[in-house]
């Protein structure tokens, strides 16, 4: 019983000391986006094209209704979340991979760390300027690479290969990402458990199923979440590689052409408070995915 308050006291002073830390942050995080947030509810009410600023009507929740029920938005989120699903998926695995490579080398490890870590160092805009050029029709070096595709593939000509090389360029960017969240996971997995397994016979595949990945399920819950968000919001590599062609628009590209290309403005901020409250949607199924105990994952349980 008496560790069982002191636990709960615990929990609860560093919960409060939490709230104080992060406190100042959430404040100018809140004075910053606050007001946008709520500007972009406010003209999602009206039909405001910025071509006709003079024109601008209440219409309620037309501009709602008109996004919901048109086909368009609904493809664009099958895409969005295709992108999502798929490049996570990917990245989650050979992220793993690499944060094992990365916490188990003794040679060089500073000189292999910071060789997986450079994709992420990079630019999005200019590795998809990259990436664009390794899947052009005339001088790319993919259709070298892969024979099998046919002599001058035109990887940006149709849906399914353009999407293939916008995940590619997405996978190759952002898994060092993924192994650095995954690799301060690693670190938190006991050693003695490891070997304790090792001692009774344990398998090397069984100690990362009953072992490892049980205890870095924190870990990895953080890292399935930071990408998928990310994934979910995709616009650069899109902009660069197809320009929202062949139908490979995101969500995000979408709203971006409401708004930059055709000027309209109200139908482009009902469509980012779609896209936030869509975040947030994905936010919440990930969490509740993963059922993580907290309190547990800090030895509280």
């Amino acid at each position: 019983m008496s560790t069982a308050v002191v636990q709960t006291d615990r929990a609860k002073a560093e919960n409060r000391l939490g709230q104080r830390l992060v406190a100042p942050a959430i404040i100018v995080m809140l004075v910053v986006t606050a007001f946008p947030i709520l500007r972009a509810l406010y003209l999602s009410f009206y039909n405001y094209s910025l071509a006709a600023p003079e024109d601008r009507e209440f219409v309620g929740l037309s501009n709602y209704l008109t996004a919901l029920t048109d086909q368009l938005l609904w493809r664009d989120i099958a895409i969005t979340v295709m992108y999502m699903v798929v490049t996570v998926a990917i990245e989650l695995v050979i992220g793993f991979v690499f944060a094992m490579v990365m916490h188990r080398v003794v040679f060089a490890r500073g000189v292999i760390r910071t060789s997986i870590l450079i994709p992420y160092g990079i630019i999005t805009v200019v590795s998809g300027f990259a990436w664009q050029f390794a899947f052009t029709y005339q001088n790319g070096f993919i259709n070298n690479w892969l024979p099998f595709v046919g002599e001058k593939f035109n990887w940006f000509g149709e849906t399914t290969p353009a999407v293939v090389a916008i995940m590619v360029s997405e996978i190759w960017k952002t898994t060092p990402f993924m192994s650095l969240l995954l690799l301060a996971g690693l670190a938190q997995v006991s050693e003695d458990m490891i070997e304790a397994a090792q001692v009774d016979g344990a398998s090397w595949w069984q100690r990362l199923w009953r072992v490892i990945l049980p205890n870095m399920r924190a870990a990895i819950m953080v890292a399935v979440l930071f990408r998928a968000l990310d994934a979910y919001r995709i616009f650069d590599n899109i902009f660069v590689m197809t320009g929202g062609a062949v139908g490979t628009e995101s969500i995000s590209f979408l709203t971006y052409r409401q708004v930059i290309e055709q000027f309209q403005l109200g139908m482009g901020s009902a469509l980012s408070v779609l896209l936030f409250l869509s975040v947030l949607l994905v936010a919440f199924l990930i969490v509740k995915l993963f059922k993580v105990d907290l309190a547990q994952a800090r030895g509280e349980g």
